[in-house]
């Protein structure tokens, strides 16, 4: 079982969002998407934003988007810290 929940994860994603305005994430899709990209760039020797402490760059791509330290952002708008 996937601990935060998807649940979670797309309500700590979103939390930013003004009201009426749309959603950074709508779907499981969203977020496997998201946190599979950030593990890759963990994979690829960049520096994770939490502890890992021996943790697979899954659970911790997992756990820094849960703690909000990296932003799910479009594929036009990527920098360091955003995946």
């Amino acid at each position: 079982m996937l601990h935060p929940s998807y649940t979670d994860l797309i309500n700590v994603v979103n939390s930013d969002v003004e009201p009426g305005e749309q959603p950074v994430v709508q779907s499981r899709y969203s977020i496997v998407i998201a946190t599979s990209r950030r593990a890759r760039q963990l994979i690829a020797g960049e520096d994770a934003m939490v502890p890992a402490g021996g943790k697979k760059p899954l659970s911790v791509a997992i756990e820094e988007l849960y703690k909000s330290k990296v932003k799910i952002v479009g594929d036009d708008e990527v920098n360091s810290n955003e995946v």
